[in-house]
């Protein structure tokens, strides 16, 4: 007979019972344990996020790498015995785009190697090129007409000196009893004053980003040079230029460690002419707006509701200049184990497993939105022109929410994007009844660091997608370990800042929380959705 875990009982003189109206909670222990001994003694993580991350390296949506990473995947989950296994599209996302190499040297006033890295979406520079470097800020149309005509054959340094600040907090981070604590309070919420200021900043970048790519080829810039946002040579590096197909790209662009940044900056103040070499081998790989793809495959349902399902995921698309190995390669390794283990313990769910590996989530969770907006819900198209202009992510719900008929057959998400620190519990994103569901479930993972159920509403990933519709969606709450210090969108998102054991534990808890979720007599619970 398999043992069973129950939810926590009023205790009336030494007897257990459960209050009226109180369901219990059971857990499968027998599963659970049949789950630790395969994640913990026989865990493939490693060598999947090893293949993803040193032998396919960075995964840029859209990108070559993005596509063999799809079709690698594929791969996997069809050799492990998985079903419908297909990738989906994403449609017209933009030109795919690549670099393999960048270099930047100082010529004078003295002989120097500046680290820097380009931005994705901006060109090469067609081999060696030189140029005088020169501090321009263009952040308006007005700043365009100060420089008109100043600027052909420069190398712009386009942000101010930056001075050095240690960090004030160690670099790598575990949680402790008392974070883990705080956790557990729920501040108050507030109105949310900036968000008007926020959006207008937004529509301003996207009215003057396509100016200023022509400006800077009309007038004959080199290139572009922007400091890192983080310190101790840490090159932090995301999007420029336009992916989109029939808009100018504008001219290289380059991110700059800080340190070397400041050097260059420092010269110019002191009034000494700085001239640089720049080499740049970067490459838009189509010439035409291309889809994007969603990786999906599932494990069936055997039991009466097996039309429904429960999802899980995390996004394989990354930046470029490091491999994706934590943001989010250890995330995409982590679903991918977790349902190579359920298929390896034998597990017969009730409800259809799903996995999805998505795309774009960098440029603004596109891939998950796509697929949540295709089968199972979305809010009209908007006809205000402001709100139409805003990503999806970004417009202020209006009108009614629109259904599929599968919108009601969706049990739960759950999402990985912290990160490869191990799994210390889960943000139940304000959803009250989901709480002590999941504390039940916690129970047996007490033992590895994982006890935390916190109301707290945690943003800026896959999970939004699902919850913005009303479809329960959740974050498990991990260790930092380096990764808001580190690997961030740095060219330092390498395979050494991942911790394997943290990723077979993180393994263990989501293969038995979507378990759980498919075997359990009803769906999660859902919040109340307010629609105008």
């Amino acid at each position: 007979m398999k043992r069973m875990l129950c939810t926590a009982a009023l205790l009336v003189a030494g007897i257990g019972s459960v209050p009226p109206g109180f369901a219990q909670e059971r857990v499968d222990l027998d599963m659970t344990a049949r789950i630790r001994q395969e994640a913990f003694y026989r865990s493939q993580v490693m060598a999947t996020l090893n293949h993803l991350t040193d032998v396919i390296g960075p995964r840029l949506t859209n990108s070559p790498s993005m596509a063999e990473a799809n079709r690698w995947t594929r791969s996997k989950f069809t050799e492990w015995g998985l079903s419908n296994v297909h990738d989906e599209a994403v449609e017209d996302f933009g030109r795919g785009w690549a670099f393999t190499d960048a270099s930047v040297e100082m010529l004078s006033p003295r002989v120097m190697p500046l680290h820097a890295l380009p931005k994705a979406w901006t060109p090469g520079t067609a081999g060696n090129v030189e140029g005088e470097a020169i501090y321009a800020k263009l952040s308006n149309k007005a700043d365009l007409e100060k420089w008109k005509g100043k600027l052909r054959g420069k190398v712009l340094f386009t942000d101010e000196l930056r001075a050095y600040k240690p960090n004030e907090k160690s670099d790598f981070q575990r949680h402790d009893h008392d974070s883990l604590e705080e956790l557990m309070s729920s501040p108050m919420p507030t109105e949310r004053r900036g968000d008007a200021a926020m959006l207008a900043q937004f529509r301003e970048r996207q009215e003057f980003a396509p100016l200023l790519n022509q400006f800077l080829v009309d007038e004959g810039v080199v290139a572009t040079m922007s400091i890192s946002s983080w310190n101790d040579g840490i090159v932090r590096v995301m999007g420029g230029g336009s992916r989109k197909a029939g808009e100018s790209t504008g001219v290289p662009a380059l991110v700059m460690m800080a340190e070397h940044y400041n050097t260059v900056m420092r010269a110019l103040e002191r009034k000494e002419p700085v001239r640089l070499r720049l080499k740049v081998d970067a490459r838009f790989t189509d010439d035409a707006n291309m889809p994007g793809y969603n990786t999906i495959a599932e494990i069936p349902g055997t039991g009466p509701q097996k039309d429904e399902v429960v999802m899980l995921g995390a996004h394989m698309d990354s930046w470029h200049t490091g491999s994706g190995a934590n943001d989010n390669g250890a995330g995409v390794a982590v679903m991918m184990e977790a349902m190579r283990i359920l298929k390896a313990v034998g597990a017969k769910p009730n409800r259809t497993i799903r996995v999805a590996l998505w795309t774009g989530e960098e440029q603004g969770l596109i891939g998950s939105q796509a697929y949540v907006a295709k089968h199972f819900a979305h809010y009209p198209e908007p006809t205000d022109p402001e709100q139409k202009a805003l990503p999806a992510a970004f417009r202020t719900n209006k009108g009614k929410l629109v259904r599929t008929p599968d919108y009601g057959r969706i049990s739960a998400y759950f999402n990985l994007d912290n990160g490869s620190g191990k799994i210390r519990g889960i943000y139940a994103q304000e959803n009250l009844a989901a709480g002590p569901i999941f504390e039940e479930w916690l129970k047996p993972w007490h033992d590895v660091g994982a006890t935390t159920v916190t109301q707290r509403n945690t943003g800026s990933t896959d999970h939004i997608s699902f919850d913005r519709v009303g479809i329960p969606g959740f974050q498990f709450v991990q260790d930092q370990l380096d990764y808001f210090s580190h690997v961030h969108h740095t060219h330092l998102d390498v395979q050494d800042h991942a911790v394997a054991d943290d990723l077979k534990q993180a393994s263990a808890i989501v293969a038995s929380f979507v378990y759980n979720t498919a075997q359990r007599p009803g769906k999660l619970p859902r919040k109340m959705l307010v629609e105008d």
